[in-house]
């Protein structure tokens, strides 16, 4: 649905581990699933979490059948 991550991981409280937010594509670029999450705030979802956030963007491209990851520290 419209606003919201593929994939949202936060640790335990108390543990020194990044949150991560996953965005999914399909024949698009990883870095357009890492402009994703910034244009629709997706970190925002995250927001009583008070450490880094890693952004995470995977594109499976169908013809190649190969995946590229981009990987982005968001510092609040």
């Amino acid at each position: 649905g419209r606003g919201y991550a593929d994939v949202v991981l936060i640790p335990r409280k108390n543990v020194n581990k990044p949150a991560i937010v996953i965005e999914l594509k399909s024949n698009e670029t990883a870095s357009r699933a890492i402009a994703q999450i910034k244009d629709r705030h997706y970190t925002d979802k995250v927001a009583e979490y008070t450490g880094d956030i890693l952004l995470v963007g995977i594109n499976y491209d169908k013809e190649t059948k190969e995946h590229e990851c981009q990987i982005e520290t968001w510092h609040k």
